[in-house]
């Protein structure tokens, strides 16, 4: 098991680092791969809508500086695990395809605020794309371990990127797929599957991640339809807790745009108080 180095000793802000073996790592389609670590109990405590800070080792010439974001997938303390499912888009993440069984990872975790789980919810309405789809993800067998239903809109490029089996993570889930390479991705054509769900049965929470346009639907929406909603954002970071300020956004607060950092006042915020678009990390 890995040794933890605890970074911080106040109780409220429970984070650890550690060195982490690699149990598997495999590609799940042509862009993606699912990363599986050994952790121990202190980097097993996240919750969905959390990130960890990875150390991408040094990989057939790539030496990533920075460590890299990434928001976890799924948890299993019982098996002490962490898992990714993570885009090979970069020299970072190029590093992490790399990693084998047995290899070793420096993980820093978990950290940020996550989604909302209100004990009185029944429906929650999730609409992601891309890799949004693996941020909110973990919430999926927190809805359902509590009996709440999950409606999901899953957008990708085509039917293979879809991932849907992984973001169910085998649960009872309705999904909604919609795709760039047959039109029904549209913004149009969500707004039209969106109004049908809503009128239905409307739900107690709108969830999102990974598209400016599907925010920008849902916050209109959740007006209109007076349901509140949570983002979680993707955004550069380079220290992940809050002291370099790589990280901020604009969030409306109280009648005034100030400047928030998604690290550590995020990623997940309310869905109505997010400003303008974001770039991914």
């Amino acid at each position: 098991m890995p040794v933890v180095q605890p970074i911080a000793a106040r109780a409220d802000f429970p984070v650890g680092n550690a060195r982490c073996v690699v149990r598997t790592n495999r590609a799940v389609n042509d862009r993606y791969r699912h990363l599986v670590l050994e952790a121990p109990p202190a980097l097993c405590g996240a919750t969905p809508g959390q990130f960890f800070h990875l150390l991408c080792p040094p990989a057939a010439g790539n030496d990533p500086f920075l460590r890299r974001p990434m928001s976890v997938y799924r948890i299993a303390p019982d098996e002490h695990a962490i898992e990714f499912l993570y885009n090979v888009v970069g020299a970072g993440t190029r590093s992490l395809a790399a990693l084998a069984a047995g290899d070793t990872l420096s993980v820093m975790g978990p950290l940020g605020i996550g989604f909302t789980i209100g004990a009185a919810y029944r429906h929650i309405l999730m609409v992601a794309r891309g890799v949004g789809l693996a941020t909110m993800a973990p919430v999926v067998p927190w809805a359902r371990r509590r009996g709440i239903r999950v409606t999901a809109v899953l957008s990708a490029r085509s039917p293979a990127d879809l991932m849907a089996r992984e973001f169910t993570q085998r649960e009872d889930v309705r999904v909604h797929p919609v795709f760039d390479q047959d039109g029904s991705s549209e913004v149009a054509r969500v707004e039209t599957l969106l109004r049908a769900i809503l009128a239905e049965d409307r739900p107690d929470t709108m969830f999102t991640c990974g598209s400016n346009r599907l925010m920008a639907l849902l916050q209109r929406l959740g007006l209109e339809y007076d349901v509140p909603g949570e983002i979680a954002l993707e955004q550069q970071m380079a220290c992940a807790l809050g002291v370099c300020l790589c990280c901020v956004r604009p969030i409306k607060a109280a009648g005034e745009i100030v400047h928030k950092r998604v690290c550590c006042e995020g990623p997940v915020f309310d869905l109505q108080q997010v400003a303008g678009t974001w770039r991914h990390g």
